[in-house]
């Protein structure tokens, strides 16, 4: 095998996996549905999709460490309010 012919089947096999390649991402696209003339929007939609998930997520994490913090805050002061018999409790 003389080096011209080895440069020419790796080019041969380089083409045939990229069209492997092609063919197979196509494939991969329209079994889960997209590979319709708007493809592009679902995919983005569902990016924006995943963006809105995310904050929700973050949303909620920082509620409940909000309400967490506003119940601690609170039970101190009741304690406080106790501690001093600010309510008028037994002399």
């Amino acid at each position: 095998m003389t080096p011209h012919s080895s440069d020419r089947s790796n080019a041969e096999l380089e083409a045939m996996l990229t069209r492997a390649a092609e063919q197979g991402a196509k494939r991969a696209l329209a079994d889960v549905g997209l590979d319709g003339d708007e493809a592009a929007l679902d995919i983005r939609d569902l990016r924006s999709l995943v963006d809105c998930i995310r904050l929700v997520r973050r949303t909620a994490m920082q509620t409940a460490v909000r309400i967490i913090t506003t119940g601690v805050m609170l039970a101190l002061l009741a304690g406080i309010a106790i501690k001093l018999k600010i309510f008028g409790g037994s002399p």
